[in-house]
């Protein structure tokens, strides 16, 4: 019993220095998708479409590419949800969905890729499951979960619990990679 206690007082640990790097690793304020692409035009390609008016979603199947000003967002499946005529939600699946952004303000881009990642568009909310990985500029974080929240600009890693391999070769834990950062001389 206690030594469960210890790993779990170990994970959260884990868990809150993760957290506390994240800001450095992808700061929010810089992260933010560029605001323009949400004025332009969605683009998808697939094999096939399914389209429900009824209930106001559409799943492309086969080699989905989206694009959407800068976003590009790369699945094998991605079910799109709409509510009063406004995209609502995105839910892209495949061996690894892909997704790319270029940052409000700057000439990078952030990255991720995880087997599911969801967005919702009303609440700003990206959840990525399952090998989820996100690198901008070399930094990188990786886990079994995700979350960014860009109402409260925080990002949440989670593993899968250190309880057996995940076959991503984290081997359940959560990982980031933080590059020095080029000093300026005076």
């Amino acid at each position: 019993m206690i030594k469960n206690n210890s790993k779990l007082a170990s994970k959260e640990l884990t868990s809150w220095k993760i957290l506390l790097l994240l800001p450095l690793i992808f700061n929010p304020t810089q992260a933010l998708a560029e605001k323009a692409d949400r004025e332009q035009p969605i683009n998808i390609e697939s094999d096939s479409a399914h389209m429900d008016d009824k209930t106001s979603t559409a799943v492309f199947e086969g080699n989905v590419v989206l694009t959407q000003g800068t976003l590009l967002i790369k699945a094998d499946t991605l079910t799109v949800l709409q509510e009063n005529d406004v995209f609502k939600q995105g839910i892209a699946i495949g061996d690894l969905a892909y997704f790319r952004q270029k940052r409000e303000g700057y000439e990078d881009y952030i990255e991720g890729e995880a087997k599911r990642i969801e967005f919702d568009a009303i609440t700003d909310q990206l959840r990525m499951t399952d090998t989820a990985k996100l690198w901008r500029e070399g930094d990188q974080v990786q886990g079994k979960f995700i979350h960014y929240d860009a109402a409260t600009e925080t990002f949440t890693v989670r593993s899968d619990g250190g309880n057996a391999e995940s076959g991503d070769g984290s081997n359940g834990r959560v990982k980031a990679i933080i590059q020095p950062k080029k000093r300026v001389e005076p």
